[in-house]
């Protein structure tokens, strides 16, 4: 991987860190896939690809003792990428414990090219580097590879992400694939126990990567099956409950899916003992605290009908959030603020004593709050870096394990509404991080207006559900327009819609022209203070599906 800057963790972050560790042991999920966290972004990633397997993974430090890599017990380790070069001398090197195991190990990007370095091969700057989308061809026999033990070169199609790559084999091992800019793409030993990958399997721009996953998890290391959603739901009941006992727990319910499956699992959990509170913050969309109060009325017979208090902070939130443009502050008020106010409505602490988040694993990747935080900050989320230093309350998050599909499998497991369940996600900043620069509550109307727009023409042309995700973003700049025969300088906003399975990666979606040209006149004509609508096809990565 590229060098990158290190930004450090908030103390808040990392004392969450130190109480919430990812890498929490399942104990009804033995013989399991450990990875090896050298500081990638995808590190989670991997870790939910093997769970798309249906088995357990967890996940350990390089810095990890030894006594945690026996204690777990693995079938198999994969070694993940990283921000780091293998070329210099006092960079991140496997434990010796890995290989003291006995079992396979799999090695992707960073981590072949340590276990090419410290098994006696050479690894140099690549000197043209590759990032994106390339083509790797078959150059013989392999355990991993699709196709086996077949001779005839095969082309894959993958996704690079490096600046270094292994220029010299080590003793024993062979080259299975190459590409144009790394010779040796791919490698593995004679004795068919140690692998290197110099692509990332387990991005989905690599079509066959899950494919070369389940070769090694299930073919090579005969891992265990029984990660399934009905386990999930088990033991993350069992969880809440050993945790709670008989205390109160608030929840924070945003009606958006990470936070309504929190509601049905702490429903199903805890019952009476679950108080949910919503907070107008004056950042959500529009109508949207109307429409989460009714879809959560008991007196409506609806699916998870709850005691719900909306409370009104609009003011609070937006007077805090005067005059501040950078977004990573923003989100450091805006999370302070949520948890003063929940303070307030929990009200007797000695019987409400937890807050419940609906925290997931991209928040807390992108927030480099991975168990024991190698990873670069992208960017802090309210709900982990933005959590003040001192809280009165202890945090339940049972979904901080799961990623986004994984969370939707387990609100339909709960007997959610499907419509509810693939409801778009909105962030927990909420329109902050949509209105770029200094927020303004004219800026939030035009925001909201344009962004009801065009989710209003995506259900109209049938491709609200097609995407992943779609939003209008107020851009902090003006342009010229001409409407009639008059000068209009006014707001730019600009239009993002992408297509993902697991939100850590995503490519931006193909939506029809004239569903383009629809969203962008009904804007433009419709809201005065816009003079001109843009168009978002940048993926992820390099950018991120946010703005901010």
């Amino acid at each position: 991987m590229a060098k990158s800057v290190k930004c450090p963790l908030t103390p808040a972050a990392s004392r969450l860190l130190n109480t919430h560790p990812i890498e929490a042991q399942r104990s009804s999920h033995k013989r399991g896939i450990v990875v090896v966290d050298f500081g990638s972004q995808y590190t989670q990633l991997i870790a939910r690809r093997v769970r798309e397997l249906q088995t357990w993974c967890e996940i350990l430090s390089w810095r990890s003792t030894p006594e945690a890599f026996q204690g777990a017990a693995p079938a198999g380790i994969i070694l993940s990428g990283g921000p780091e070069s293998a070329t210099h001398d006092q960079s991140a090197v496997i434990p010796d414990a890995v290989f003291s195991l006995g079992v396979p190990v799999l090695g992707i990007c960073y981590g072949m090219q340590a276990l090419a370095r410290q098994h006696g091969g050479r690894v140099a700057s690549s000197g043209s580097h590759e990032f994106g989308f390339a083509e790797v061809s078959r150059v013989g026999a392999s355990k991993l590879l699709p196709g086996g033990d077949a001779a005839a070169m095969q082309v894959m199609q993958v996704w690079m992400s490096h600046a270094d790559r292994v220029d010299a084999l080590p003793p024993g091992f062979k080259a299975t694939a190459s590409s144009s800019n790394a010779p040796i793409a791919a490698m593995e030993d004679d004795d068919g126990r140690l692998f290197g990958l110099q692509f990332h399997p387990e991005v989905t721009h690599t079509p066959q990567g899950l494919e070369i996953l389940e070769r090694f998890v299930h073919g090579i290391c005969q891992a265990g099956r029984g990660w399934t959603t009905r386990e999930i739901v088990r033991e993350s009941i069992d969880e809440v409950r050993a945790k709670v006992g008989k205390d109160g727990v608030i929840l924070a319910l945003s009606g958006g899916v990470d936070s309504s499956v929190m509601a049905a699992l702490l429903h199903r959990a805890v019952g009476d003992q679950l108080r949910c509170v919503m907070v107008d913050n004056g950042l959500l969309r529009l109508g949207e605290a109307d429409e989460v109060r009714a879809a959560f009325d008991p007196r409506q017979g609806n699916a998870l009908p709850l005691n719900l208090r909306v409370v009104d902070a609009r003011e609070e939130f937006i007077s805090a959030l005067a005059r501040v443009a950078d977004p990573e502050q923003k989100r450091s008020i805006i999370g302070e603020t949520f948890i003063r106010v929940f303070e307030r409505e929990a009200g007797d602490l000695s019987d409400t004593p937890w807050l419940a988040q609906g925290t997931i694993y991209p928040d807390v990747v992108e927030s480099a709050a991975a168990a024991h935080g190698h990873a670069d900050l992208i960017k802090s989320h309210h709900n982990v870096g933005g959590l003040p230093e001192r809280m009165k309350l202890g945090l339940i998050e049972p979904l901080r394990e799961l990623f986004k599909d994984e969370v939707r499998q387990l609100g339909l497991a709960l007997g959610l509404p499907d419509g509810l369940v693939h409801r778009h996600p909105f962030p927990g900043p909420g329109l902050a991080v949509r209105h770029l620069g200094a927020i303004t509550s004219d800026g939030l109307d035009v925001l909201r207006r344009a962004d009801k727009i065009f989710l209003d023409v995506l259900r109209e042309y049938s491709w609200y559900s097609e995407v992943s995700q779609a939003f209008a973003v107020l851009l902090p700049v003006r342009s010229v327009g001409v409407v009639g025969d008059a000068r209009r300088y006014a707001r730019v906003i600009a239009l993002r819609a992408v297509v993902t399975s697991d939100f850590m990666t995503a490519d931006w979606a193909r939506l029809p022209h004239d569903c383009l040209a629809e969203a962008s006149n009904r804007i433009i004509n419709e809201i005065s203070e816009v003079s001109r609508v843009v168009y978002d096809v940048s993926s992820k990565p390099p950018a991120t599906i946010e703005w901010e």
